[in-house]
């Protein structure tokens, strides 16, 4: 019975998804505003802390999944990398260089110049194509309101035929009810996208991931369920105890998965969905004081604390049948 179990193990892979807080290098760049991350600004990010939190990013994401399949991720979805630069550093970091890993990243307009990415294994994940989708919004003065692109890579994964959607929507950060007709357009831009994937193959297998700024009920979230027959395994996971990130001590499950219904076939040699979680182990959590449990960031406002996200990383297992 051990070898059998070891045996299905070794087929499992995981998925993941994680807004990484900021992960900027030190150097301004005049076409963004990024001049809250640079040495001489009031929260003094250095080399030396861009280079903790690159050990740090990466320490995380190499022991995800790891208890489930033995393995790092195949795929990881990050939010908040400012460039390619900031790519190459991680997957070359300490934790992560023995992997290899690939990643497909466009830059996209949002004025922070904050981006979504795709890591991949290459062994398991062959990327044959990939786009960038912008979301339309205009701010209350009728002018463009730029904000993160969703991010689509297709490809082989295991051999079968996979499409990953990476998001990162519009923040909360002026009011819930004030923003919230921006994440609708966001949903809206996802379905788009879904509709383009099922025209050109009707069972196309679809997960959808990132970091959504709505919890799982919220009225994006269900329109893209119900308009797709959508399924989300995170829905069950948010409690008054436990989400990704927390505000005001209250927790939200902001990171999500949502995934096509085809990844509960039980016919041969197609990926099916085992389990999903969120990946918040305590070495992630502030160990005392009022925020306490809650993730242990790099930033309190304008204060350092050395830490890894205002997120805790998400996850899913696959096997493949």
């Amino acid at each position: 019975m051990k070898l059998n179990f070891f045996k299905s193990k070794g087929k499992r892979q995981t998925i993941a998804f994680y807004n990484i807080e900021n992960l900027f290098d030190v150097y301004d760049d005049e076409i963004t505003r990024d001049s809250d991350m640079l040495p001489n600004a009031e929260k003094r990010w250095s080399i030396k802390r861009y280079k903790n939190k690159l050990r740090k990013i990466g320490y995380v994401i190499s022991n995800i999944g790891k208890k489930e399949v033995e393995r790092h991720p195949a795929i990881v979805g990050l939010a908040e990398v400012e460039n390619e630069a900031v790519l190459n550093d991680l997957v070359t970091s300490k934790h992560l260089e023995e992997y290899n890993y690939k990643f497909v990243h466009y830059n996209s307009p949002d004025e922070r110049g904050i981006d979504v990415a795709l890591l991949y294994d290459e062994t398991v994940f062959k990327v044959a194509f990939s786009k960038t989708y912008t979301v339309d919004l205009l701010d209350e003065d009728g002018d463009i309101d730029h904000t993160r692109d969703i991010l689509l890579v297709s490809g082989l994964f295991e051999g079968i035929e996979l499409h990953v959607l990476v998001n990162h929507w519009p923040s909360r950060r002026t009011g819930d009810i004030e923003t919230k007709h921006k994440r609708l357009k966001a949903s809206q831009k996802v379905t788009e996208i879904i509709n383009f994937l099922k025209e050109k193959n009707p069972v196309a297998k679809v997960i959808v991931m990132g970091d959504f700024n709505d919890d799982p009920e919220s009225e994006s979230l269900k329109a893209l369920e119900l308009g797709h027959g959508l399924f989300n395994p995170m829905r069950t996971l948010l409690s008054h105890d436990r989400g990704t990130t927390s505000y005001n001590q209250s927790w939200n499950l902001f990171d999500q998965f949502l995934i096509t219904h085809n990844f509960f076939e039980r016919k041969k040699n197609t990926l099916r969905f085992i389990k999903a979680n969120i990946f918040d182990e305590d070495f992630l959590k502030e160990e005392e004081g009022k925020y306490k449990g809650s993730p242990y960031r790099t930033y309190i406002g304008k204060r350092y604390k050395g830490g890894y996200s205002d997120h805790f990383p998400v996850y899913m297992i696959l096997d493949k049948k």
